[in-house]
């Protein structure tokens, strides 16, 4: 449905000003979307995407910083965020050997597995595959890497 009709409003400036109301509906959109896979398993998407970069790392660790760099949401608080899935026992912390004032962040086996089972439930083709091909999918990634510069 087009964006006009989503939020019964036509008022755009002009079209810089549609698409950025349309990507930021269209983010809402996702989330809302992907919020009940995260909650099956009892975690925000914040700490799904934690959990994903500990798992690219795996088997080394990560620190809070690295974590920071690689998160989607730039504004989370990833310190707080890894102290909620230690409390989980998704991930674990210790001391980094090399460096004391440094903490190793690593996903836990029970955070692998939870992964794993969103990994078999969930995937994005199936949000996207209805309404876009994959070549439009590739086109329109295109298009947000260039429209970032």
């Amino acid at each position: 449905m087009q964006i006009d009709k989503e939020i019964q409003s036509d008022k755009f400036e002009d079209d810089y000003h549609r698409v950025t109301i349309n990507i930021l509906f269209t983010y809402g959109w996702l989330g809302n979307l992907m919020r009940g896979q995260f909650e099956k398993h009892n975690i925000t998407q914040q700490q799904f995407n934690v959990l994903r970069i500990l798992r690219g790392q795996y088997p080394k660790p990560a620190t809070v910083n690295l974590l920071k760099e690689r998160m989607i949401d730039k504004m989370s608080d990833a310190s707080r965020i890894v102290d909620r899935l230690v409390q989980k026992q998704l991930v674990t912390r210790c001391t980094n050997n090399k460096d004391r004032r440094a903490v190793d962040i690593r996903i836990s086996d029970q955070g692998l597995e939870i992964l794993s089972k969103m990994d078999s439930e969930y995937k994005a083709k199936d949000y996207f595959r209805p309404n876009l091909t994959e070549e439009e999918a590739r086109q329109l990634s295109a298009l947000l890497d260039k429209m970032r510069g």
